[in-house]
């Protein structure tokens, strides 16, 4: 009897990719061990909250460490838990930035200015002209820009119905978006795949140690769920944003 060998992810995305459907709109589906895409995790998730505003300060978030540090603290119901990796479904990204007229504010301080999307300030302001997105503007000794940037991944995982919030640094936002365009080569969508998160230790130029995040596709959807997946992720970030603005406070 001739051996049988597993289909590598390469083989999988080749035959499903021109499945996948581009509506919005959830639909049956099989088996799955992401529970949000099997029921109906919005409708719990309003019931729970009372319909009260989905704000980023509801969600558990993961920081990146510092020091260096290869692990990831994540909050659990008993307390932080320390992981290795993180996997699961990017439901969706933003690429938000903050600016603090102080070197080291206190958590839970807003911010003097904050964009959503690192293109435009609250005010309505081109960052690409503000002096404080000029590298070297955070001090004399460093390169950094005064204004954060990061991007804040939308994480599902799957014994979860609520996203998990895992903010990649400036110092990584290259190798995700470098993932995204190996995504986009296939025609995948972020949503389409199962992506595993690590952290690789790493120096920069001054010889400060920090912790560098890696992206790796390890699964591909089925139709189903990559269906379920983006309109989940749609009607998601649709809550999130409605959020008035004023509500909306950055964490250090």
């Amino acid at each position: 009897m001739p051996t049988q060998t597993k289909p590598n992810l390469k083989s999988i995305i080749s035959s499903r990719v021109n499945t996948m459907n581009t509506e919005t709109a959830l639909v049956p589906a099989s088996t799955s061990e992401y529970v949000a895409l099997t029921t109906n995790a919005l409708d719990i998730i309003n019931e729970n909250l009372k319909n009260q505003p989905l704000s980023h300060q509801l969600f558990d978030t993961v920081k990146s460490p510092t020091g260096g540090t290869t692990v990831f603290t994540i909050p659990g119901l008993s307390g932080d838990e320390i992981q290795k990796e993180l996997t699961g479904i990017i439901l969706d990204y933003s690429t938000p930035r903050a600016y603090w007229d102080t070197p080291d504010p206190v958590e839970g301080v807003p911010p003097v200015c904050h964009s959503r999307d690192s293109l435009t300030s609250f005010e309505s302001k081109p960052c690409s002209r503000c002096v404080h997105n000029e590298f070297g503007s955070k001090s004399v000794d460093s390169n950094a820009k005064a204004c954060k940037e990061y991007i804040e991944l939308y994480l599902l995982r799957p014994d979860n119905i609520m996203p998990l919030i895992v903010r990649v640094p400036a110092t990584s936002k290259g190798l995700f978006q470098r993932y995204l365009m190996r995504l986009v080569s296939k025609m995948i969508p972020v949503c389409g795949v199962v992506t595993r998160i690590t952290l690789e230790r790493a120096t920069n130029k001054t010889g400060q140690a920090y912790a560098q995040f890696n992206f790796e596709a390890v699964d591909l959807l089925k139709s189903d769920e990559a269906i379920n997946a983006k309109a989940f992720g749609h009607k998601f970030t649709e809550i999130l944003n409605a959020v008035d603005e004023q509500e909306i406070r950055e964490a250090v």
